[in-house]
């Protein structure tokens, strides 16, 4: 046991012990005289009863002791050995030392897997639309890898399918790139305001069929239930609108948001609105925000422009003055004036100026979100 004990420990690479053995031991002459072939296992009771078989044993040892101390005063009792040395272990061999790990670099194969990455993502138009900008080498580490990131991601996706986002990296990276006509020649659009701009959707107009977006077909289509998935969330006793801008504020006009930037809110009670929650999930969300809005009585959002031609917003009445009669509650875009009613949905480009306003003594809610054109 000591023995496998110190290979055990001797053989840890962060201990280092030595074992020092005792030679001067002494063994019992009894031990040294131990004979195996004298062990019985058993005895005879040859039936005188229990321990009758060692009875006679005992006797005929005391007898032979007694006969040995007549002869010579120190029969019985056996010389004392001579000391048993034993040869001292060798010194145990310090483990060698644990080197340190090498540092961790990019391998040979890692670094030619990018630079083939890049080299191919370079001659496709995203690659195209960064090497054509202003921006010098190093000059923002992260447009550079927009291209190699936007193909590894979008593999699947024809160059031909990405013109327009190059169009968007194009004129981001270089301000000073013209707009197309139908916004410079636009009177309502005012294009000085453009700071999200991507060419090639077509023309616009101010108010567009919201049938040809399936979020709205969804919205009217659960009025009903999202309605009463709304009244829970005021049940809650928490009240959860905002001003997400100083231009809200000032107007009367908050928001109670769900979504932003395409995520959900921690700890918002989703569970009080589930069939909302998937009907905005099952659509890709553009802009920042969505859920329900709400316009205080006798106020509205004053003229202004959003400045971003690349998402729609789409609103449907929950809770008008009047109903689906109401004529209090509007907003004008462009040139264009329509009245919020319920379960219909108003579907429009934010780049022509808009304004808002809530005629009577009562407020109105929306449920809205951005999408994408």
């Amino acid at each position: 046991i000591i023995v496998t004990l110190y290979i055990l420990i001797a053989s840890h690479p962060q201990i280092t012990v030595s074992f020092h053995v005792n030679t001067n031991v002494h063994v019992h002459p009894r031990i040294r005289a131990w004979d195996l072939s004298d062990y019985r296992t058993s005895t005879s009771l040859d039936g005188k009863g229990f321990g009758a078989g060692t009875a006679s044993k005992s006797k005929s040892k005391k007898k032979k002791l007694k006969q040995a101390k007549s002869k010579s005063p120190t029969a019985g009792f056996a010389k004392a050995p001579e000391p048993v040395r034993r040869s001292p272990s060798p010194a145990a061999t310090p483990p060698p030392p644990i080197a340190p790990p090498p540092p961790i670099t990019a391998s040979t194969s890692q670094e030619k897997l990018l630079a083939q990455l890049a080299a191919a993502a370079s001659v496709g138009c995203i690659g195209r639309a960064v090497s054509s900008s202003p921006l010098r080498p190093g000059d923002d580490p992260f447009w550079e890898m927009i291209p190699s990131l936007l193909s590894s991601m979008f593999a699947h996706v024809p160059d031909s399918e990405l013109t327009r986002v190059a169009g968007f990296i194009r004129h981001t990276l270089d301000p000073s790139l013209a707009l197309e006509d139908d916004i410079i020649a636009d009177p309502w659009r005012p294009h000085g305001e453009i700071h999200a701009y991507m060419p090639g959707l077509g023309e616009r107009t101010p108010f567009l069929d919201p049938s040809r977006i399936q979020l709205c077909q969804l919205m009217t289509q659960y009025y009903d239930t999202i309605l009463l998935e709304y009244e829970a969330l005021l049940a809650d006793q928490t009240d959860r609108f905002q001003s997400v801008t100083s231009l809200n504020y000032k107007s009367g006009w908050k928001t109670m948001v769900l979504f932003y930037n395409g995520h959900r809110i921690p700890n918002f009670p989703y569970h009080l609105c589930p069939i909302t929650t998937q009907i905005l999930e099952s659509v890709p969300i553009a802009g920042r925000i969505a859920g329900f809005n709400r316009q205080e009585p006798q106020s509205g959002i004053p003229l202004h422009s959003d400045g971003n031609n690349m998402w729609l917003t789409c609103q449907m009445g929950l809770k008008i003055p009047g109903g689906v009669a109401a004529d209090q509650a509007s907003i004008r875009v462009g040139p264009e004036t329509k009245f919020w009613k319920e379960r219909e949905c108003l579907l429009y480009d934010t780049t022509y100026e808009h304004e808002t306003v809530n005629r009577s003594g009562w407020c109105c809610t929306w449920i809205f979100s951005m999408c994408w054109p």
